[in-house]
């Protein structure tokens, strides 16, 4: 009988943020597969995870995926996990489990942590629809994108570097208005967590006298809206 593939979420500041089912599969399976060993190696040590563990990250994924999937055919068991989150969003861990998908093989997500759910919910934005758009173009097809978003009535979420942050914000007035409403999350579950809410001109004067540090999450509303929670309310 062929293995399985676990995607495993792992903490994305706090190192309690994982369950104690992550845990067991992480010590019970065969090999782990991390984005950066140095970075899981922590965690690892954390809990006492002996497991062996190898590389699988964005430079290397399509030449490995056939020699995972050998591997579970064999009858091994394989833990994905990313430096922090959810393999396969906004990190590497489709092509895998896509593999697997198309061979037969059991895959099994764990649930657990992610960024932009925490950010969103902090946010104080309508969170009933909203739409997930990961690391938006650095260069080319940007514009198009924004185009594509003029037209969106759904919260927007997207990750974004700290160096480009005032620069999207920037984008995101010219191509809506400067009293939009947005909601910056930065370093979340980390010492220095921070929630900068409020009009995109207030969060671009904060953050043009604050350069921001870290990873971050922008949760925007793209129309002046109540929330179908709100609506209700008021009927």
């Amino acid at each position: 009988m062929s293995g399985k593939l676990f995607v495993v979420p792992t903490p994305i500041g706090n190192l309690e943020d994982i369950t104690l089912r992550a845990i067991r599969i992480l010590k019970e399976t065969d090999l782990i597969l991390a984005e950066d060993t140095r970075t899981s190696a922590v965690l690892l040590k954390h809990y006492q995870i002996s497991t062996r563990l190898e590389s699988f990250h964005k430079f290397n994924e399509h030449k490995k995926v056939e020699h995972y999937t050998d591997i579970i055919q064999s009858g091994k068991n394989i833990a994905l996990i990313s430096d922090a989150g959810t393999p396969s969003i906004s990190d590497p861990g489709y092509l895998i489990v896509k593999a697997c998908v198309d061979a037969g093989f059991e895959v099994e997500c764990l649930p657990g942590a992610t960024a932009f759910v925490p950010a969103l919910v902090n946010s104080g934005l309508p969170s009933e629809r909203f739409i997930f758009e990961g690391f938006l173009p650095q260069k080319k097809g940007r514009n198009k994108r924004f185009d594509q978003l003029k037209g969106e009535d759904r919260t927007i979420i997207f990750y974004e570097s700290p160096f480009r942050l005032i620069k999207t914000l920037e984008q995101l007035a010219e191509n809506f208005s400067l009293q939009h409403k947005v909601s910056v999350a930065r370093e979340l579950s980390k010492i220095h967590e921070e929630n900068q809410r409020g009009t995109l001109e207030e969060v671009i004067a904060h953050y043009k006298s604050h350069p921001p540090k870290g990873e971050i999450v922008v949760v925007f509303c793209p129309r002046a809206r109540m929330s179908e929670h709100e609506q209700n309310d008021s009927e």
